[in-house]
């Protein structure tokens, strides 16, 4: 299992399947749905007769239940195909450090590319494992593409093995989740699941019901434009006052500065000319009120900063991206028990986390799809020294389909 898994993950990696925040398209990138055929491809070869890709670049599939058990929850299995645009996923060259005896990893693509067990003690608990890195000049897809070669893998397993009893089980792959549009256009009607699990997480072991809550919020600045040269007392540069706003940001709460359930206000964009700037921000926390304070302190900042620019005026829109899905699974426990009953049955001991992030699953939950995340292994995430252990990725295949199991015998 462990090799087959990593064959797939081989496989899927190389695909270049970047998103694009700038696109308006759906899916961002065509590039998307090469990834999407394939995995089409593979799916019908291995007996998942009714495995398509839709316009939207999402693709469906159903394993049929082989239970005599007709109450049994339909549960659904997610992953995302597209890579972060924050790292180049063109042209990735995997490679496997077999049998890993400890100490730092060296990219051999980029000398300056070094996996240190300084930055990820997490290497201290995969000596023995196989561990796959990028050459180091592009991330590696393990986010998501692990979770996506688990899926492929356990539904082949199950479907070669009919003797274990499952109810009906939905596989989606979705596009764009790393640029928060990763089930926008999911149909939910069609997909017909009761809940679902995403296997988006990292160290092997955890389940996640807790994301942040998450806001972008959007600033613009019109200042007063000027002749350079006649501006004395006249001219308000729209770029300055962007650059003083940023300036004036807590250095306390910034992504950079805060850990655990910490929250933080992260510029992303800035762009501008003398008479007009934009400045594009995420706000992230886990409670709505905290949400709520980084933002009326963002905009008590651009307010003071734009008092002493009376010519100048602004714009402040906030935009929901996605909330906190344990307020959603709260009112369904058994979904993560089961889950964590799944992951001792494999082998591990359970870790019930929170995410400094959100995953398709956020969305889906307040959508009607109760959805926690599962770990797929891998570990750096939109980084060039990304990595996943090949074991740590038969773990979660394993997850998987004790999941299965469960909950046909509770049925």
């Amino acid at each position: 299992m462990a090799s087959s898994v990593t064959d797939r993950f081989l496989r899927y990696v190389v695909i270049d399947t970047q998103s694009d925040a700038s696109s308006p398209s759906q899916p961002s990138t065509e590039k998307q749905k090469n990834l999407g055929h394939l995995l089409v491809e593979e799916l019908l070869e291995i007996g998942v007769s009714d495995a398509h890709l839709d316009e939207h670049g999402y693709v469906y599939g159903t394993i049929p239940s082989n239970s005599p058990k007709n109450t049994i929850p339909v549960i659904c299995f997610c992953a995302h195909m597209d890579t972060a645009p924050d790292f180049s996923g063109t042209n990735v060259k995997p490679q496997i450090v077999r049998n890993y005896q400890g100490g730092d990893i060296k990219l051999p693509g980029d000398p300056r590319q070094v996996i240190r067990v300084a930055e990820h003690p997490v290497l201290k608990d995969l000596i023995g494992h196989d561990i796959v890195t990028s050459d180091g000049t592009t991330l590696l897809g393990a986010d998501d593409k692990a979770g996506i070669a688990e899926i492929m893998t356990a539904a082949e397993f199950l479907i070669k093995n009919p003797d274990i009893k499952h109810g009906a089980i939905r596989i989606l792959f979705t596009p764009d989740e790393e640029i928060g549009r990763g089930v926008e256009k999911v149909d939910l009607k069609k997909l017909g699941a009761d809940f679902g699990y995403t296997l988006d997480g990292e160290t092997a072991g955890t389940i996640e019901d807790e994301t942040f809550s998450a806001d972008g919020v959007e600033i613009v600045i019109k200042g007063v434009a000027m002749h350079p040269g006649f501006a004395y007392g006249k001219m308000e540069n729209a770029i300055r006052i962007a650059g003083a706003i940023i300036d004036r940001l807590p250095k306390n709460m910034a992504p950079e500065t805060t850990q655990g359930r910490e929250g933080f206000i992260h510029p992303t964009g800035v762009s501008g000319v003398m008479e007009k700037a934009k400045l594009s921000f995420i706000i992230r926390d886990f409670t709505e009120d905290g949400l709520k304070q980084k933002e009326a302190l963002l905009e008590t900042i651009t307010k003071d900063v734009l008092k002493a620019y009376p010519g100048s005026s602004h714009t402040f829109t906030v935009k929901e991206q996605y909330r906190n899905m344990k307020v959603v699974l709260d009112q369904h426990p058994e979904i993560v028990d089961y889950a964590e009953e799944a992951i001792r049955r494999a082998g591990m001991e359970p870790v019930r986390g929170s995410i400094r992030g959100g995953t398709d699953g956020s969305r889906l939950s307040f959508m009607g799809l109760p959805c926690p995340n599962i770990f797929a292994g891998g570990h750096a995430f939109h980084s060039p020294i990304e990595f996943v252990s090949s074991q740590d990725m038969e773990k979660a295949v394993k997850t998987i389909v004790e999941l299965a199991k469960l909950w046909e015998e509770r049925a």
